[in-house]
């Protein structure tokens, strides 16, 4: 599986050259860095549309949760990031542990949790940018990201089930 996620990686790097994906990517990335803007954005929020409160902060805690449960599978699973000369690495990262993807996971999570405010469309499209964005950096397999993904969606249910069971 590894050869085809490493040609996946190299033809979408190859697509997106030398253009501005590659810096797009890495603010975008910047963003979701340990879940930090999508925790500011759910505080933030939350202290502004009152009337909303509720879903705002359940934007922060599915990020926190869906990042924590990424890490801890991280701590578990060990993969080793992409390390292929034909795939160029274009941001760090604070690990060099590779699956899941927290940043996919807390993105998800967040835009899901958001979507009730915003439209599914754009939470699917704020998630896939996420994931778009690590497998070009070179520093995620899709795999890697795909599961980010589920984990983040699965976050984002529990957390709206848990705050609709506590009106």
């Amino acid at each position: 599986m590894t050869d085809a996620e490493i040609d996946v990686m190299r033809r979408i790097q190859e697509v997106a050259g030398d253009g501005p994906l590659p810096s797009l990517a890495r603010g975008y990335s910047s963003w979701g860095e340990h879940a930090r803007g999508w925790l500011a954005l759910g505080v933030v929020g939350a202290a502004v549309d009152r009337d909303r409160r509720r879903l705002w902060l359940g934007v922060s805690a599915a990020a926190f949760g869906a990042h924590a449960g990424a890490v801890v599978l991280k701590r578990v699973v060990r993969r080793k990031r992409p390390n292929d000369p034909r795939v160029a690495v274009l941001t760090s990262t604070p690990s060099d542990l590779s699956f899941p993807s927290a940043h996919v996971a807390s993105t998800t999570a967040a835009v899901v949790a958001l979507a009730p405010l915003v439209g599914m469309p754009f939470a699917v499209a704020a998630a896939g940018g996420m994931a778009f964005s690590r497998v070009l950096l070179g520093v995620h397999y899709p795999s890697d990201v795909a599961v980010g993904a589920a984990l983040g969606a699965v976050s984002a249910v529990v957390v709206r089930r848990v705050a609709s069971d506590g009106r």
